[in-house]
């Protein structure tokens, strides 16, 4: 790729709108291709590549420097090219990648960054889902562990974890609660507050 402009087939005065219309028209072309998977992941890290460019010499943040070493910054990931568009805020690419992966080569990574991309959704039982089937299975990889314990010690709410007090067990909804009226049913509550 020489020009990132001509293979995304924009104009130097494209908008940002313009540029990511563009990068996912040819993102569904190369996932609807049929074409090898090694093929596939080919075109969509020189997509990526040219889009980046792009966008950084729009913004103003780099000038394109016609190399392939920002695609080389997570050594060891499968999925580099989906964890540059989740840092970059580019959810739907990073999903639209993900689900253009065939199911026998779906990973631990692959559950993972899923889970990334519904826990910045705000989707947190289906990021919790994902987390979990990372850690089962990469029980090893701390950084799978990491992102499932934060989510599962910071979810209030939707996965009710049980803290047991001098008399009873009272839910973590209801620890943080004024007054026994406040308390949902795990104390014989409605959650209706009196104050």
């Amino acid at each position: 790729m020489n020009n990132p402009y001509e293979y995304l087939g924009v104009g130097r005065n494209a908008t940002e709108k313009d540029i990511m219309d563009a990068y996912r028209r040819i993102a569904g072309d190369i996932t609807n291709a049929n074409i090898p998977d090694s093929e596939k992941t080919q075109r969509m890290n020189e997509l990526n590549n040219a889009y980046d460019a792009v966008l950084n010499e729009l913004r103003g943040t780099t000038a394109y420097a016609g190399n392939q070493s920002q695609n080389n910054y997570n050594n060891g990931s499968q999925f580099s090219d989906v964890r540059q568009c989740i840092n970059s805020g580019r959810l739907d690419d990073a999903e639209t990648i993900l689900n253009g992966v065939p199911s026998y080569m779906v990973t631990a990574e692959w559950h993972y960054l899923k889970g990334v991309i519904h826990q910045r959704r705000g989707w947190l039982n289906e990021a919790y889902s994902c987390y979990q089937t990372a850690c089962s299975m990469d029980p090893h990889n701390q950084e799978y562990s990491a992102a499932f314990n934060s989510l599962n010690n910071n979810s209030r709410g939707g996965y009710r974890t049980t803290t047991k007090t001098k008399d009873t067990d009272v839910c973590d909804i209801c620890t943080g609660l004024l007054c026994a009226d406040c308390c949902c049913e795990c104390l014989g509550g409605d959650l209706i507050p009196c104050c």
